[in-house]
């Protein structure tokens, strides 16, 4: 029913089943791990009114939701590096963790099937385009920006960005998309993180 793609890896379909509603893959070499791709294959729908919670699991560090797939949503990219932060355990996690130990520098990727009700208590933005926090300092946030578009630019300059440096303008247009996609999909929680 699922499948599994970590960039730069081949599509992994060893899907462990560890009840009705809980299966996991794991993923070797964890600590390499940048984005991974979840999908459902298209043999199998999920019964009407469900969906699937997607959490990933690195020892030592617990447990994260990541989102959630449905007939609506058969597929969802994440992010991983970067992003990773422990969380507490609940019902899913106590399951998913009692039926796959993996080993050192193996992460697991876990899927619980659910009432899409509750999963839309878990993601309160569960299909809903994310929107930033009020911002405390617009000044902040304005250097921040800056920074992120200063960083994009030299980056095809050689480094460096003076008064004798030319910028085409469809490079500040290419920019501008990008960061307008980030924005939509995730906020502005990357210019924290200072990613590119």
């Amino acid at each position: 029913m699922f499948g599994c793609c970590v960039a730069g890896r081949l599509l992994q379909t060893n899907l462990q089943q560890i009840d009705e509603t809980h299966a996991v893959f794991e993923l070797p070499a964890a600590s390499t791990i940048n984005h991974v791709c979840v999908f459902l294959l298209g043999t199998v729908p999920f019964p009407d009114g469900f969906g699937c919670t997607v959490h990933f699991y690195l020892p030592g560090k617990g447990f994260q939701l990541l989102g959630m797939l449905s007939n609506e949503k058969p597929s969802a990219i994440f992010r991983l590096r970067g992003t990773f932060t422990p969380q507490g355990g609940s019902a899913t996690h106590t399951a998913l963790s009692a039926s796959a130990a993996p080993v050192e520098d193996t992460a697991v990727l876990g899927l619980s099937v659910e009432p899409l009700a509750q999963i839309a208590g878990q993601l309160p933005s569960a299909g809903a385009v994310a929107r930033p926090a009020p911002l405390r300092d617009p000044t902040l946030l304005a250097e921040r920006i800056v920074k992120h578009l200063f960083n994009y630019v030299s980056g095809f300059t050689g480094g460096g960005v003076g008064a004798d440096v030319a910028v085409p303008m469809t490079l500040i247009v290419r920019w501008y998309e990008s960061f307008i996609a980030k924005v939509r999909n995730g906020g502005i929680g990357f210019l924290d993180r200072g990613e590119d």
